[in-house]
């Protein structure tokens, strides 16, 4: 009887030559395939940590410096424009009739200081571990539970159809271009960024402002989560206040065909 190491189950073809080993085969392709997602991953990360959230918190960051220069410019120009107001004042050739016309045209431009009697509406976020208050109900979904863009236009708009005098979102008027938008649950608005409670002041009649919000369907559905959810909602009475005048730019910035 042969050894062994002579035997075709230790090794040895029939023919006494060397044995094809698949297993051999087989750990060196799962080798080099783990070299491969390795070479792949550290091209990916570039040497960073791809586990992580930083790129993120760069990126948050970034838009959080941008919109802090971008409150810094506003004040920046809104003064520089009070200078240039106060030359002109001093003399610039116009009758009191152009004046008063001017000052007509910057009040319902927004451009200018605003004061009247006002309410404030304010929208928050419910609590992250909100359920349903209501029988009927199904438990909220993570969109159930956050401001959105359509809400907050639904505040501005319900208060412009009451006969709103002037708006201010945060701490900023609303001018006819100003664009109310949301990105995930932040606000962007004329280049700066906000996070909720979100605060709309709005001068004018408050009984028909209020009237106003009452019979939006927007506001009225966004009630249903308020009760459900526990959106938040609050309306405030703030007697006169002096809305700040828009002080920001006016340029336009549109798409323009490609040449």
């Amino acid at each position: 009887m042969s050894n062994s190491a002579d035997s075709p189950q230790a090794g040895s073809s029939p023919a006494g030559g060397p044995r094809f080993r698949p297993v051999r085969v087989l750990t060196v392709a799962v080798f080099a395939l783990a070299g491969l997602i390795f070479f792949t991953s550290f091209n990916t990360a570039k040497g960073t940590n791809i586990r992580t959230d930083t790129s993120l918190l760069k990126l948050s960051d970034l838009i959080q410096e941008r919109s802090r220069k971008n409150k810094e410019l506003d004040a920046s120009n809104a003064a520089l424009r009070g200078d240039v107001e106060s030359l002109a004042e001093q003399d610039d050739g116009s009758s009191a009739a152009q004046g008063r016309k001017l000052t007509g045209l910057e009040q319902d431009a927004g451009t200018r200081p605003l004061k009247g009697t006002a309410i404030t509406v304010t929208l928050n976020d419910a609590p992250p571990n909100a359920t349903a208050k209501l029988p009927g109900y199904p438990e909220p979904q993570p969109d159930y539970l956050v401001i959105h863009q359509q809400d907050l236009q639904a505040v501005v708009n319900a208060l412009w159809q009451g006969g709103a005098k002037g708006i201010k979102v945060m701490d900023q008027r609303l001018i006819s271009t100003s664009a109310v938008r949301c990105v995930g649950n932040t606000l962007i608005l004329q280049g700066r960024v906000y996070s909720p409670p979100y605060k709309i002041t709005a001068v004018g009649d408050p009984d028909k402002l209020n009237q106003a919000m009452s019979a939006s369907k927007a506001i009225q559905n966004y009630m249903v989560y308020v009760n459900v959810y526990g959106l938040g909602w609050k309306v405030t009475q703030d007697g006169t206040v002096t809305l700040p005048g828009y002080s920001g730019t006016v340029d336009l910035h549109y798409a323009q065909p490609v040449k």
